[in-house]
């Protein structure tokens, strides 16, 4: 019943988008192509830059995999102050946190009935204390999403190996979802070594993606192979130049059966469902806080960008408390910096309002200059072309190209091509294949160009939608 009346409400709410759709761009309908993006996937998708939070104990130890075996009194976060990751996270620009609430060595951030290596075993705040608690109420305050990761391995349950495990972590699932939510993601690691007593579990992913579901419909719950969202293969923050949000799932786990980490950065072309890729990478070389260690440059930041959101994927910067439990000033002034540069860059579109034309498909080519997101162009062949006329001879070196993905993923291959001022027709020297665009593709120049006219050829699985072209001068 429940799985029904989702169905019912995204079907509601996919035919009022159709009809403002309809409104909007004054033609007839455009037909979704392949799988497409559920309501809570779009939100999610333009997101594009979360944070992820690593604490525990392994803050304390200095260690990345923890034992399970270290005591509850060496997590001791003094100052722990969540409303200051919250407020960092929204300053740096970012919409959402996930913090490990259970690691590996299986240590609880909350008061779990299912374990006895949590906080309430610690002598942190006397056994009272609840990061879950004050994170959830640090970000409702500053107006920040909440999601969680929780590791089904666990090296610390006596039962993990045996099928009572699967058991225990499903009701830990219920604890975090019932007192905790709404939570935007779930997060859920794919490792599985061995427990305390040498044996590998066999999870039950169906119950514990099930479980999530029931309990909080709108959650995109990532894994190697979703089903919300997948693991883009590495962790250096970077999707493939050629990357779709399409991937075929049948017959995999997010432990077994999976898709190869190649096969993870790019997707599938012709994927069953929509699973795009969540790029996860930390700000520091260790995904946990080590004293000895420092926060990448913006350089390497805005690298990681254009090579994430860039190329159509979600940007999931890890960015680790101390063992007060405050993010270092040092790294919270370096977000800041980094989000100076990209609000820098991105703060003049030059094609903002500029006339496009096109042999194929006239419907609504006044929306592709525009900033509204649920307006499109929707060509009529697979193979289209337009071209941008720019109200002056205009210099950039950054161009930007949006699908509208809630009618699917269709473009394969694209090009773009300038007008000099004899009049002809030369290609942008762009740094990178023009293959896919999806949510949105940023493409750099290897030396800036001056024209009026820029020309973008299309080719599609399906005719090509579009819902945005902008231009940007990174030496403005």
């Amino acid at each position: 019943m429940k799985i029904h009346t989702r169905h019912t409400a995204k079907h509601h709410a996919t035919a009022l988008a159709a009809a403002l759709l309809l409104s909007a761009c004054g033609t007839d309908r455009v037909e979704s192509y392949g799988p497409t993006p559920s309501d809570a996937q779009l939100a999610w998708h333009r997101m594009e830059m979360n944070m992820f939070c690593h604490f525990g104990p392994n803050t304390f130890s200095g260690a990345e995999w923890g034992s399970g075996q270290e005591g509850n009194d060496v997590f001791c976060p003094h100052h722990l102050d969540t409303r200051q990751w919250a407020e960092v996270a929204k300053s740096a620009g970012m919409q959402g946190i996930i913090v490990t609430a259970k690691h590996h060595d299986g240590f609880c951030l909350w008061p779990s009935t299912q374990s006895t290596h949590t906080v309430a075993q610690s002598t942190w705040r006397d056994g009272n204390g609840d990061v879950l608690r004050e994170l959830r109420e640090g970000c409702d305050a500053v107006g920040v999403k909440m999601g969680v990761y929780l590791s089904p391995w666990d090296r610390n349950d006596p039962t993990y190996g045996t099928p009572k495990y699967n058991s225990h972590f499903e009701a830990s699932l219920r604890e975090v979802h019932q007192n905790y939510g709404p939570l935007f993601e779930q997060w859920f690691d794919g490792a599985n070594g061995e427990g305390p007593n040498g044996r590998k579990q066999q999870y039950d992913w169906p119950m514990f993606i099930n479980t999530v579901l029931q309990l909080n419909p709108q959650c995109v719950i990532f894994s190697d192979v979703g089903p919300g969202c997948r693991w883009v293969g590495n962790e250096e923050g970077r999707a493939a130049t050629t990357c779709w949000s399409r991937l075929n799932t049948e017959g995999a786990t997010p432990s077994d059966n999976k898709p190869a980490p190649a096969e993870l950065e790019v997707g599938h072309a012709d994927g069953s469902h929509w699973v795009p890729a969540e790029c996860d990478v930390s700000l520091r070389p260790g995904w946990f806080w080590h004293p000895d260690e420092h926060p990448k440059s913006v350089e390497e930041l805005m690298e990681i960008y254009f090579t994430s959101v860039g190329r159509g994927g979600l940007l999931l910067l890890n960015v680790p408390p101390d063992t007060g439990g405050r993010i270092a000033a040092e790294d919270s002034l370096r977000l800041l910096e980094f989000r100076a540069q990209r609000d820098r860059l991105f703060a003049h579109d030059l094609a903002q309002g500029a006339q496009v034309v096109s042999h194929d498909g006239k419907r609504g080519l006044r929306h592709l200059t525009d900033t509204a997101y649920h307006t499109y162009w929707a060509a009529k062949h697979e193979h289209a072309s337009l071209t941008v006329k720019l109200d002056s001879t205009t210099t950039f070196d950054i161009v930007m190209l949006q699908e509208y993905i809630s009618l699917g993923q269709r473009v394969c291959n694209f090009s773009l091509h300038y007008q000099n001022a004899q009049g002809e027709w030369l290609p942008l020297p762009t740094t990178e294949p023009q293959t896919t665009i999806g949510y949105k593709r940023l493409l750099r120049l290897a030396t800036p160009v001056r024209t009026t006219q820029l020309r973008i050829d299309l080719e599609g699985a399906a005719p090509p939608v579009l819902n945005r072209i902008a231009l940007y001068n990174s030496n403005r």
